[in-house]
This record gives C-alpha cells, structure tokens and sequence, in this order.
C-alpha cells in the first residue's frame, strides 16, 4: 500500500510538471490506413508521399502502455493545421508518454488534407476508428473505450467523428483542444473553413459541419479547452458547442485559460500547462 501511494503521488507530480511529455514509455509502430488502396482522392495522395507539399500517408502510430499499466482505454488524436497541414508533433506524438503512463493507448492519426473533397479526411479518421476498434483485442484495447482528440482543425475532425458517425463507430469520449466546430462565418477558423469547404458553400453544407448544431443525446462526453486570448480560433467555438452538449444532457467540462493564444498542443511553455494537465487527469479518471 505504502509503495502503491508514492508511485500515485510521483505520477501525479510527474503529471502537473509537464515531464511525461518527455519520452513515449514503448516504441511505437505505423499502421496504414488503406492497405487495399484509397477509397477516394485529394487529388495528390499518391507515392511517392512527400510531407513537404502536405500530401501524408494516411495512417496511425500507434504508442502502447505497458501490460502491467494497460486500462484498456485508448485515444485516436488527430493533429491540427487548418486542414492544410499537420502539426503532430506537439499535438500528436509529445502526447504519447502521458496517456502512457496511465495506462491509455495512443494513436496519432496522419490524415490527408481535402484540397477541394471535403470526404477525405473523414473517410480517413472513420478508418482510423475502425481499426482501433477491429484490434483491439491485439492491442489489450476495450472497444468501447476508444475516445478521440483533436486540436484546432482536428478538434473539428474530432468534433465531426462525435457527431456525425453511427453508434457502431462513434468515440466513447472526445478531448478538444482550442477545436473548430462551427463553419459559421462569424465564428469559424476562415482557413479551416474555406479548406474543407471550399470558396463558395451552401447553408445546408454550413450547417453539417458546424458540430455545435449537430449535438444530439448520442453525442459522447467531451473536454474542452482553450486560451482566453485565442485570436485564431474564438472561444465562442468551445462555448457553443459546450451549452449544446449540456442542452442534451451530456457530460461536458469546459476550461478557458488566461492566456495561451492557440497551438500549445503538448508544449511545457504553455503558462498554464499544469492546471490543464490536472484537469485533463481528473477528467480522464471521472468516468
């Protein structure tokens, strides 16, 4: 009992210092999406794959825990980039040592952009859900805990998969960092906007992809967060989208920061990198 409560103290220390973004606890391994080929097209998403014109593989890396830590609890994360690129990076990889270390699968997902098919990066994340869910049982993954996240532009590709897709496939829970969830032009990210949807769009297609109208009583729980000062990607985004999900009576914790501006992602120079991890931690162990 004794051992047990210093190791808890230390990982909640090591947790609110920001070290667990340090080092992945396993190697980690790729998996590709669309073994069979691709089942759409962006136009450029062809070999030779090249990042510097962002025309990504599509596909997962996945970071396991160890055996002896595994919860059966996994995350997909979906980096963002305004649907014109991916910073998986800070929003993706540098998360792989904390979900680790409590015992939290994690995928990052390279997804392409839509360059005018606005399909193609929800076919890929839809995929990336399926295969999770499809081995879970090789990866000690519980199928119904398979959760997703999403920063920025993938707050909205997370948003999307919460509220669009069935039950068979749909999250158990979604963590959203500085998300875009409505393509209203008042509130929206313009360059995520006009990335997915294009130059010219209907109401209708507005309307789809503006997630905060699209909650319903099926929507999974949610974390929300963003930074005060955001001048990229409004507050008002996690706002909406928080009071539709507590209008359908689903679980929902919103947490706006003083300061930060957008893009933290995993990065330790964030101000507030603390509060927000002990948040996300207590968040993570409520249900």
């Amino acid at each position: 009992m004794r051992a047990s409560f210093f190791y808890v103290t230390f990982l909640f220390a090591s947790i609110l210092n920001g070290v667990l973004f340090a080092q992945p606890t396993r190697e980690s391994f790729d998996i590709d999406l669309w073994a069979n080929g691709l089942p759409n097209t962006n136009g450029i998403d062809h070999e030779p794959f090249d990042e510097t014109i962002q025309n990504y593989k599509p596909s997962l890396r996945a970071f396991l825990p160890s055996a002896e830590k595994a919860t059966g609890r996994a995350v997909i994360a979906c980096p963002g980039g305004a649907y014109g690129g991916l910073a998986y990076g800070h929003e993706g990889y540098d998360w792989a040592s904390y979900f680790n270390e409590q015992g939290i699968a994690l995928f990052v997902l390279k997804y392409r952009m839509p360059r005018g098919n606005r399909e193609v990066p929800f076919s890929d994340a839809e995929e990336a859900i399926r295969i999770v869910k499809e081995r879970a049982t090789e990866w000690n993954i519980n199928p119904a805990d398979v959760g997703i996240m999403g920063s920025s532009a993938g707050g909205h590709l997370a948003s999307t998969m919460a509220t669009h897709l069935p039950s068979g496939l749909r999250p158990a829970f979604q963590i959203l960092f500085y998300p875009v969830i409505s393509m209203e032009p008042s509130l929206t990210h313009a360059g995520s906007r006009h990335n997915l949807l294009g130059e010219s769009t209907t109401q209708q297609l507005e309307d789809t992809y503006s997630n905060e109208k699209q909650v319903t009583q099926d929507t999974p729980r949610a974390f929300i967060v963003f930074s005060d000062d955001d001048d990229v990607v409004t507050t008002e985004n996690g706002v909406y989208y928080y009071l539709a999900l507590k209008k359908n009576k689903i679980p929902a914790s919103l947490h706006i920061y003083p300061s930060g501006g957008n893009g933290w992602g995993a990065r330790n120079d964030f101000k507030f990198i603390k509060e927000m991890l002990q948040d996300l931690s207590a968040w993570l162990h409520s249900f």
